[in-house]
């Protein structure tokens, strides 16, 4: 036992080795003492340099960031015709319906009430309601073209089908 507190002694040549062990383990101590050797002058210099790197890199960063949003948020700007064609459903077999694109917001050109919106790379969901007609439609806008699915209730019918849209005038 150990000075009275219970323990089992530990044979000195047991942990001998342990602490040569320990002594083998180094590391090196030259990266600290790079900065060690600062001068005060020194720091301020690195500081100023880090400070102008940092002034020209983020505005640049952030301007690009924000060019980049204008033009993909306004890349489907303008109006609309779609053309609506049930599949399914006891519905007129075709209809014609021009829609705003502004920014990421669409709404109606014409009548009734339409909101939706488009996300990145041009994917678009919109709801229609005219009187007690209600639909909603999905799908994806490329260019001066898209095309998608819908679905709804049309004058108390359920029906469903695909749409066609053509941009026929950009802001």
């Amino acid at each position: 036992m150990n000075r009275g507190t219970g323990l089992f002694d530990t044979p000195t040549r047991a942990l001998s080795g342990a602490v040569k062990k320990q002594e083998k383990m180094t590391f090196s101590a030259r990266p600290i003492a790079f900065f060690a050797n600062f001068s005060p002058m020194r720091a301020l210099r690195w500081m100023f340099a880090a400070a102008v790197v940092a002034a020209v890199v983020v505005p640049c960063t952030a301007d690009a960031a924000r060019r980049a949003r204008v033009v993909r948020a306004g890349a489907y700007d303008g109006v609309w015709n779609v053309a609506f064609a049930t599949t399914a459903g006891n519905c007129s077999s075709t209809n014609s319906v021009p829609f705003t694109v502004s920014g990421r917001r669409v709404s109606s050109a014409g009548g009734g009430k339409v909101t939706g919106g488009i996300g990145r790379g041009g994917s678009v969901a919109v709801t229609i309601s005219v009187g007690a007609s209600r639909a909603s439609g999905s799908g994806r806008l490329v260019g001066n073209s898209g095309a998608g699915r819908w679905s709804g209730i049309i004058s108390g019918d359920r029906c469903r089908g695909i749409w066609q849209a053509t941009r026929t005038s950009g802001f």
